[in-house]
């Protein structure tokens, strides 16, 4: 039991991250022609108002994730660690969104988290092969 909440470890770090008001960018321009780049948290629903979907997605699936995580360390199934697995593909793609607007959309914070994300998915693969063998 121990050892399965290590798998919450990173995970928990990344929802600290999202829940930091410095995750989702938002620039707007100005009639003089300057951009104005504000962050919001990634639970704040003005980035995803503005067509932002990513920060929201992520941070939705993270806790989603958190959830399952908790029943794998009670229950113990692969079927959760393999759901988790999957779940954080998807939170990595989500957490990479702002990308596809600029570069400037996305944040340290937001790069932060995606690492972390990685981190989780290589940890929770690990940990699956270390089990299945």
């Amino acid at each position: 039991m121990k050892k399965r909440l290590l798998v919450l470890i990173l995970p928990i770090i990344a929802l600290i991250l999202e829940i930091l008001p410095y995750g989702a960018v938002l620039n707007f321009g100005q009639p003089n022609g300057r951009i104005i780049k504000e962050t919001y948290s990634y639970f704040n629903l003005l980035p995803f108002g503005y067509a932002n979907f990513g920060p929201f997605l992520t941070a939705i699936l993270t806790c989603i994730l958190i959830a399952l995580l908790v029943v794998f360390c009670v229950k113990g199934k692969n079927s959760f660690l393999k759901t988790a697995s999957v779940l954080t593909g998807v939170a990595i793609f989500t957490s990479i969104m702002p990308l596809f607007f600029e570069i400037s959309s996305f944040s340290i914070i937001g790069l932060f988290i995606s690492l972390t994300l990685c981190a989780q998915l290589g940890l929770m693969i690990f940990s699956f092969k270390k089990i299945k063998n």
